[in-house]
């Protein structure tokens, strides 16, 4: 089936064309028919299954550009409201029908302008709409359309009285979609007292809960999941993963571990600022995060299309959370790889995921120190080759001719290759050497964090990150553990160098308490912002 076959106007047409769909999804070839003949509708499907377009495009086809809002959409997080709307905006350009939300964490007084101003579409979250209707600045007179998207995650947090209140607030004659990954019993009642005759729509189950997603589990003690985290990790080299952990301690935690190990890691709760979220999914959208460390409610509402790597640090609670998990791989017809780790006392929890997911979850061995090695060397011949392929190297063609005088070429570019990269044994986050610890004049209110401290020292002298110890990022300053043999290396290279716009002082931190405090002091007056 083709977009064309819908009977839908030319300019949401252009728009689909322009986003780059060719063909339509199995939920949107369900259920754009049925709602283009007016019908309601309980869809379940996941995020990324395509059907923001499924709901979208048949109401845009709907929109006659007036002032007061004829279609509401909820979702339960601003950044659902905030990609859904961007969706349809981009659907509706040429028809001139503009979607607006409106979310908590944002400034209601611009909200209120742009209602006064009139919009099509309100994409909301629950307390944010109910907020504009106790202020009268908004009114559900004119809604024709009803979509209630993520259904079972509003009821996970929270949100179903708020939304029967404002379900109650719309015409009864409206037409109403539900969608949800999930049908527990209130998503049932909601849909049984508040849908006219509706149809149901559910694709293929595997295809909903598993599209092209490889799942594995590993059995793994406490004690041992960090490095077997960091194995697994080195050996997948992930595009971008998500690590889910059940508590906000466990995520600190394990990016902590991570950021210390060299990877490009964030952690990410709800103890957060907003602002800080903001900029943390910003940049793993962006890809300058490799990893995501998340909690379950934090990573709620994520649609980001490269996420190769799904780990579930923690096995979740229930089912309904392990689809969830896993649903945020995987997406736009792409693959992808979900990994669990289970507990030995955790088996029960495991079958049920795969009885309730009506899947298969395969037990794998952990990958050998020899797989590690394995994957790390592939790792450095590609990094070897792209930079003889650029050409960059060949200004050290002299000097390699020099030291070939007295060396094999074989020797010579072993010891480059150890300079670079040390040590490609299996990486532990038990430190076995003797460790230095040294004190460093920037901090938390630099806007500095261990990974980017990690990354700078690694770099600026020219050592491999995992030989980097422990690191205390306090508000004007930081400790950090470097090996004994490279302390005077590390202090070298990194002394008065440049971090986050500071002029970054470095020394051995003092062991005395009185030296220790006036070092601090010390240490606060100096590097001064350039």
């Amino acid at each position: 089936m083709r977009f064309e076959d819908f009977n839908l106007d030319t300019e949401i047409l252009k728009a689909i064309a322009d986003m780059g769909f060719e063909e339509p999804t199995a939920i949107q070839e369900l259920v754009i028919p049925k709602i283009m003949q007016g019908k309601d509708i309980i869809g379940q499907a996941l995020t990324g299954t395509g059907k923001t377009a499924a709901f979208g495009i048949p109401i845009l086809q709907r929109c006659k550009n007036e002032e007061k809002p004829f279609a509401l959409i909820l979702e339960p997080t601003r950044e659902l409201a905030m990609q859904v709307s961007q969706e349809l905006n981009k659907l509706g350009k040429y028809k001139r029908c503009q979607a607006l939300p409106i979310y908590g964490g944002k400034s209601i007084e611009m909200q209120i302008r742009a209602l006064q101003k009139g919009v099509d579409i309100v994409v909301g979250t629950p307390g944010r709409v109910i907020d504009h209707l106790e202020r009268g600045t908004l009114s559900l007179d004119t809604v024709k359309f009803l979509v209630l998207d993520e259904a079972d995650e509003m009821l996970n947090m929270g949100f179903i009285e708020d939304v029967e209140r404002i379900i109650n607030q719309t015409p009864t004659h409206r037409q109403t979609m539900l969608f949800s990954a999930t049908m527990p019993q209130p998503i049932v009642d909601i849909s049984k007292k508040h849908l006219k005759n509706p149809e149901r729509i559910r694709a293929n189950t595997k295809d909903v809960v598993v599209p092209k997603i490889s799942q594995v589990f590993y059995e793994v003690k406490d004690k041992d999941k960090i490095n077997a985290l960091i194995r697994l990790l080195d050996v997948e080299d992930p595009e971008l993963a998500i690590v889910f952990c059940h508590t906000k301690k466990e995520v600190d935690d394990v990016a902590l571990h991570l950021q210390e190990t060299g990877f490009n890691a964030a952690a990410l709760h709800g103890d957060f600022t907003q602002a800080h979220r903001d900029e943390v999914m910003s940049k793993f959208k962006a890809g300058k995060l490799d990893i995501l460390v998340a909690t379950d409610v934090a990573a709620r509402g994520l649609d980001i299309q490269n996420v190769s790597h799904v780990i579930n640090f923690s096995i979740p609670h229930n089912p309904d959370s392990y689809i969830h998990r896993i649903g945020r791989t995987a997406r736009a017809g792409k693959s992808g790889i979900a990994i669990t780790f289970v507990r030995p006392q955790e088996y029960k929890t495991l079958r049920l995921i795969e009885k309730t997911a009506k899947t298969r979850i395969d037990k794998k061995s952990l990958p050998s120190e020899r797989d590690v090695f394995e994957a790390k060397s592939r790792s450095i011949i590609r990094d070897v080759e792209e930079i003889i392929t650029s050409e960059g190297h060949k200004l050290y063609l002299p000097l390699v001719k020099e030291m070939a005088e007295r060396n094999s070429l074989f020797d010579i570019a072993a010891a480059a290759l150890f300079s670079a990269y040390g040590d490609i044994k299996t990486v532990s986050t038990d430190k076995e050497a003797d460790y230095v610890r040294l004190f460093m004049t920037i901090g938390k209110k630099d806007k500095i964090h261990v990974g980017d401290i990690v990354r700078n020292v690694a770099k600026e002298a020219n050592i491999p990150p995992n030989k980097i110890g422990k690191i205390d990022v306090m508000d004007k300053f930081t400790f950090i553990e470097v090996p004994q043999d490279l302390a005077d290396k590390v202090i070298r290279s990194v002394d008065e160098m440049i971090m986050s716009g500071r002029k970054v002082r470095i020394e051995k931190a003092k062991e005395k308490p009185e030296e220790a405090i006036s070092q601090v002091k010390k240490g606060n007056k100096k590097g001064k912002r350039q």
